[in-house]
Order: structure tokens, then C-alpha cells, then sequence
């Protein structure tokens, strides 16, 4: 049976001793950024932090700018606008130079994820020394009653300490029912609210804190390394749009990268959908950030201050996004997300993740570069070379969704198709994210999921 829990939800009553966890990152000297930063673990939980950044003129939106210009005036030139007009020559070197721009900024993330995967390849993550009854699972929800009731069904058995954290009372057997009170406030908003009042209220006896989402189907569970942050990978399922399931085989495929993060110390992403914290570091660190990310956002703060991350080869089920739109608003509160906490990271980084998320943006365009090669005067310094580094980004990019396809387990009716429809595929994974340059969003709007599993 289950239990409905409306605790008040006032502060943080939990006694005991908090992890110390200071890193040892050039940043953190004395004196420095580190220092000025007030941290949960250092204060005591003093009071909410802020962590939303507004800048209107970030470099991300300004290389962007910039890329616009540079394929308007292209197709402008191409479609014959400036045929005879004193200014065609110099919009072609513009045009050509910012191609030129384009492929180097491209070339970045590029050559850093080909690295990650290759340093992925040896990876082997840590064996397992703790087991399901050093786990207390908290699944997370709005009221999506039937999706949760599947999610608590597929647990395996070895998990008893089983809880569902909803914003409305549901009905839910096989796990304690708690919602979050209405009157409960701190700075995170959204899930980032719910995970704060349930780090703060429900008693944890537990080593780990495994989170999942409402949609998350746990397939299997050999244990838990010795590590304070564990990334579980995950595989959505096709939910009735072949397009959005085929822009997740595509995903699936670029973030085969994961496990070439330990190469960086701090991961450039994290999937709360299939996550285990040490409770220890949940306490040092806290939800309580206002953010649109807030799995990534505690995973970059929780890796600052010296905790470790790994990840595992398990994948867990999840859903893909049942429709265009739904993956678009999905795509784009993940863009902005990440524009508005890249503060968090360390400069270099920040410079890295800026970089991706604009040829994110511009990704669609890659196919179309080999057009634009081939329309440009022969007589252009260094047009040969670009030919060549055009072919050879649209076959790159094709590296992907193999990658993608094999992440699926091989050959299939449904994941074979992407491979044909690759720029289409592209476009729709990227359009969410060139939406929220142009348009951010204001409020959080959660993904509608079903409990009709197809997959």
C-alpha cells in the first residue's frame, strides 16, 4: 500500500556530519573564486543560491549571430541576389571566410568528442562494492500516475526502500507516495523544488540515492562502485513519432562519449533520469540551484568540489518524446539551460561547451556545406581544401548515428531508417535548441510520457 506524505517541508532538520569536499582544482587556492563562493558544504546551508546568469551577449549568441549572417548572405548569393552589384565580390569573401569559421569552430567539438571516444574505449568502469539494499530509490513526478506505476513495477526486487516524489497525491503500488507541499519554498524550481524537499524531509539510511525519472525502467542492477556519482546510460523507446525516435538513436550515438568523461574530471552533461549520489554528497552539495538543468547542474557543482563521477554500461528504458513539438520544448529548455549555467564550469570549458552548443544549433547545415563548396569560385585561395573538409564532415557525421545504431544493439526495422533520413533527423535534434537561442523559455514544462510502452 502506499502512503501519502505531506511534510511541511521547513528547512533541513537532519543531523549528522557532512562530507568535506574541497577540491584540489587551480581554482580553488586560497583567495580565489572558490573562496568567494558560498557553498553548501562550507556554510552549513546559509540560505538558497542563485545561479541564474542573464547575458544578453554571451559569445555563444554572438557566434551564432554571426553564423546566420554568414549562410543568409550565402544562400543570397547563391539564389543570384547580388549578380552584378559592386558589393558581390567582398559578400563572397565575407561569406567564404565565415564557411571557413564555421568548419573551425566545428572542427572543435569534433575533435574532442572523437578523443573522448576513443579514450571511452578503454574505459572500464569500477567493479561493484555495494549492493540494492545500500540504495534508496526516489522517483520523481508531476501526477503521471499509470507511467510511475510501470516504472515501481519494473524495479527489481532487491530494492526496498522505494519512493515516489509527485507534486499531486496518486496511487502507486509498491512505493511510499510523498508530495510536495504546496507551501514549500526555496530557490530551486520545477524538479530541482521537489528534489530539495525531498532531500530535506525523507529519512535516507542508505549509502546511495538512486533518482529516476517517471519514465525510467530500471532493465537490470549488478551494484554500485566505490565512486560519489554514478551515471547510468540510457536507451529511450519509440512512443509513436519514428522522427523523434530516430533524433534519439542520433543522440544515443553522440553520447557514447560518456565514458571518455573521466578524462576532463567534470562531466559536459548528466542524465538525473538514471543517476545514483552518494547521500553524503546530495547534503554537501543540495538541489537548491535555480535551474533548468538542475541534473547537470549538481553534477558540475558536486565534481568542483571533489567528488568523483563514473560512469556505467547499464542502460535503463526511457521514453523518447512522443511528438516533434514535445522533443523541440525538450531540446530547447536543455539549450538554455545549459547557456545560463556555463558560469559553472571552468573557463576553458566554458569556452568548449559555448562552442558545441552552436554547432549544435548550426548542425543541420553540415550536409549543405558540400553544396556551397561546390557553387564557390574555383579561383578562391584554399577551395580544393574546403571541398575535402566538407566531404569529410558529412561523413563524420554519419559516424554518429552508426554509433547510434550499434547503441541500439544493431540492425532493426526502426533504427535502420535513420541512416536515409540523416539531415531530416539532424534538423528536428537541433531545432528545439535554435528555438531557444531566438525564444528561451520562461517556465519549465515537463515531457508528456505514456504508459503505452512499444519497444
Amino acid at each position: 500500500m502506499t502512503e501519502n506524505d505531506r511534510s511541511d517541508g521547513a528547512g533541513d532538520e537532519r543531523a549528522g556530519e557532512e562530507r568535506s569536499l574541497r577540491p584540489d582544482w587551480w581554482w580553488a587556492s586560497e583567495g580565489s573564486l572558490w573562496e568567494r563562493f558560498p557553498t553548501p558544504a562550507r556554510d552549513a546551508f546559509p540560505g538558497p543560491i542563485s545561479v541564474e546568469t542573464e547575458r544578453a551577449f554571451a559569445a555563444d549568441r554572438l557566434l551564432a549571430g554571426f553564423f546566420v549572417a554568414v549562410f543568409v548572405a550565402g544562400a543570397l548569393a547563391v539564389l543570384g541576389y547580388f549578380t552584378g552589384h559592386s558589393l558581390r565580390e567582398e559578400l563572397l569573401w565575407f561569406v567564404y571566410l565565415g564557411l571557413w569559421l564555421f568548419v573551425l569552430a566545428y572542427a572543435i567539438p569534433t575533435v574532442v568528442w572523437g578523443y573522448e571516444a576513443w579514450v571511452g574505449r578503454r574505459y572500464e568502469p569500477p567493479p561493484p562494492e555495494y549492493g540494492a539494499d545500500d540504495v534508496q530509490v526516489r522517483i520523481l513526478t508531476v501526477d503521471a500516475e499509470d507511467v510511475v506505476q510501470h516504472t515501481v513495477d519494473a524495479l527489481p526486487d532487491a530494492f526496498t526502500d522505494r519512493h515516489v516524489v509527485a507534486e499531486e497525491p496518486l496511487d502507486v503500488d509498491g512505493a511510499t507516495v510523498h508530495v510536495v507541499p504546496d507551501g514549500f519554498e526555496c530557490e530551486a524550481t520545477n524538479k530541482g523544488r521537489a528534489l530539495e524537499w525531498a532531500r530535506r524531509t525523507l529519512d535516507c539510511e542508505r549509502e546511495f540515492v538512486l533518482f529516476l525519472d517517471e519514465d525510467t525502467l530500471v532493465t537490470e542492477f549488478d551494484g554500485l562502485p566505490d565512486a560519489d556519482v554514478v551515471q547510468f546510460r540510457e536507451w529511450p523507446m519509440y512512443t509513436g513519432s519514428y522522427v523523434t525516435y530516430w533524433a534519439e538513436v542520433l543522440r544515443m550515438g553522440y553520447q557514447t562519449e560518456q565514458t571518455g568523461f573521466e578524462e576532463w574530471n567534470i562531466p559536459l552533461y548528466a542524465w538525473g533520469g538514471g543517476i545514483a549520489v552518494r547521500k553524503s554528497v546530495e547534503d554537501a552539495v543540495t538541489w537548491n540551484f535555480d535551474t533548468l538543468i538542475e541534473d547537470t547542474v549538481f553534477t558540475w557543482e558536486a565534481t568542483k568540489q571533489g567528488a568523483d563521477f563514473e560512469v556505467l554500461e547499464t542502460k535503463f528504458r526511457n521514453q523518447a518524446p512522443p511528438s516533434i513539438g514535445a522533443m523541440f520544448e525538450q531540446r530547447r529548455r536543455w539549450l538554455v539551460g545549459t547557456l545560463h549555467e556555463e558560469d559553472h564550469l571552468p573557463p576553458w570549458f566554458h569556452a568548449l561547451d559555448a562552442v558545441r552548443n552552436v554547432t549544435w544549433v548550426f548542425s543541420p547545415v553540415t550536409p549543405f556545406l558540400l553544396l556551397f563548396s561546390a557553387l564557390l569560385p574555383t579561383n578562391l585561395p584554399g577551395h580544393v581544401a574546403f571541398h575535402v573538409v566538407a566531404q569529410g564532415f558529412f561523413l563524420f557525421s554519419l559516424v554518429w548515428v552508426l554509433q547510434g545504431w550499434r547503441y541500439y544493439e544493431g540492425p532493426s526495422l526502426r533504427t535502420l531508417p535513420v541512416f536515409f533520413v540523416y539531415p531530416l533527423v539532424t534538423a528536428v535534434h537541433a531545432g528545439g535548441a535554435a528555438w531557444g537561442f531566438v525564444d528561451p523559455p520562461e517556465s519549465f514544462e515537463t515531457t508528456t510520457k505514456t504508459d503505452d510502452h512499444r519497444d
